[in-house]
């Protein structure tokens, strides 16, 4: 999304623009480093962030999904029932190990869990949501129980697509494909059942990103997993940075929607611009 808005945004300025990923580890520590003018966050500042200076703005809302191969052995149960919070909870834990223990099939296969091995915000997101109202899952704790971790949604993307037996993790965009915005390629997201009563029509909204991102702006699709993503400064932005930022906070919300996000409420906007002199 920051690429899309560097585009739009050097179009109209004199301003240039070097990007590149890493995680929010990196980003983080490339800022407070004064390597970067901007990070990039996937989570909010610890506090022991704050202290040495991070500050962080909200710039869009992302949202992970549990996924499986569009060839697992127990694909339509999981399309038509869903999984509860707890039922991922007892999978990326290892509590079931076993397809048919998961869900009402008669299928005798080992479920295969892949995770993160690079600094993830969204594998935080991901401890976070799985725990509950308990003490959320450290990254490593998911880590070490996986069967394999990847560096990147993409490699974790690619490793679902290629074992059929797989569960994971993703961004939605690595989800549906980004031209049709269907699902067409080789994982499916794993629709989450709140309640506990099975997948209702009020719950089944995963066949279009379109859908989906609705359901995430009105609240159905819980947070964490979706979750703000952030732009962060050692100390305050400053010069063509600050006018970046101040610029992905106003005319660039517009380009949100179409790329996959969910924008920001307007109130949450004018509370992230409130860090500009001048601005309220």
């Amino acid at each position: 999304m920051v690429e899309v808005w560097v585009d739009q945004y050097e179009e109209q300025s004199d301003a240039r623009f070097d990007v590149s990923g890493g995680g929010t580890g990196v980003g983080v520590s490339d800022v407070l480093n004064d390597q970067v003018d901007i990070g990039m966050m996937g989570r909010q500042p610890e506090p022991e962030e704050e202290e040495q200076g991070l500050l962080a703005v909200p710039m869009l809302i992302d949202t992970v999904v549990g996924t499986v191969n569009v060839e697992n052995p127990v694909l339509d149960e999981l399309q038509a029932e869903g999984l509860t919070r707890e039922d991922l909870e007892a999978v990326f834990t290892r509590e079931v190990t076993n397809w048919g223990e998961l869900v009402d099939a008669d299928i005798d296969e080992d479920i295969v869990v892949y995770g993160r091995s690079d600094a993830s915000a969204a594998y935080k997101q991901w401890g976070d949501f799985l725990a509950g109202e308990a003490d959320a899952y450290t990254q490593n704790d998911l880590q070490s129980v996986a069967d394999a971790n990847y560096n990147g949604d993409q490699a974790v993307a690619e490793a679902v697509g290629g074992e059929p037996n797989a569960i994971s993790l993703n961004n939605i965009n690595y989800v549906y494909d980004l031209s049709s915005r269907e699902l067409e390629g080789d994982i499916r997201p794993v629709p989450l059942d709140r309640d506990g009563t099975g997948l209702s029509a009020e719950e089944d909204f995963y066949e279009t990103r379109d859908e989906f991102l609705s359901a995430v702006e009105a609240g159905d699709y819980p947070a964490p997993p979706a979750r703000e993503m952030f732009l962060a400064a050692d100390g305050s932005f400053e010069g063509p940075a600050a006018d970046f930022v101040e610029y992905v906070l106003t005319e660039g919300q517009q380009y949100v929607r179409e790329n996959g996000y969910v924008p920001l409420e307007q109130d949450r906007l004018d509370e992230a611009l409130d860090v500009f002199p001048g601005d309220s």
